[in-house]
């Protein structure tokens, strides 16, 4: 059996957080945030093994510091939520670029269906951790992407009290889908199920 995991969470000012400083953390960039001024330089940061950008079918991706200072300056609340992250295990059984591709699959399939825009970082398991912990950051906009490339209107399918937990499955199936589909086209025998034990 894989590891299977898969999470959903915000990113919100009211817990001190801006979408450039988790996108450029994550993706080991460095983006200025053009709202605040600070810049988020995390360049010398190891460990991310693949970074790319995504958007919905159709529309052209946006630079990681583009997309993200858009995030930001469509914003006004002090608290508002200002980027959502998907954070998924990937399987130790798969290649490098395989792992890569299956989180660009998984990326993919969430702006396609919430019409969102994002970055997704591939990293590699930690140094003194455990070995097999590879995984992905899966950061979206909490707004759509329109196609002549400004964010639009906000998605509340994952904030919904009744909705959200139906999409947060929704998210955790699909990843499970996904996952399996890579794992057997790699002719491995691991399958991940996202059960809990009970």
């Amino acid at each position: 059996m894989a590891i299977y995991s898969a999470s959903v969470k915000p990113v919100s000012r009211a817990g001190g957080r801006s979408a450039t400083a988790a996108a450029a953390y994550r993706n080991a960039e460095k983006i200025v945030d053009e709202r605040t001024g600070e810049v988020h330089d995390y360049t010398r940061r190891r460990g991310v093994e693949f970074v790319e950008s995504f958007a919905p079918a159709g529309i052209t991706p946006l630079p990681a510091a583009v997309l993200w200072n858009l995030a930001e300056a469509a914003e006004t609340r002090r608290n508002a939520r200002v980027a959502r992250e998907v954070l998924v295990a990937l399987p130790h059984e798969l290649t490098a670029q395989q792992r890569s591709e299956l989180a660009q699959d998984i990326a993919q399939a969430l702006a396609d269906r919430y019409g969102t825009a994002g970055t997704l970082a591939v990293h590699e398991p930690d140094s003194e951790g455990d070995n097999r912990n590879h995984h992905a950051h899966i950061l979206m906009t909490t707004r759509r992407l329109e196609a002549f490339g400004e964010l639009g209107a906000k998605t509340r399918d994952l904030d919904s009290v009744g909705r959200g937990p139906l999409e947060v499955e929704w998210i955790r199936a699909m990843v499970e889908e996904r996952t399996n589909r890579a794992l057997e086209r790699a002719g491995s025998a691991a399958r991940v199920d996202r059960r809990t034990l009970e």
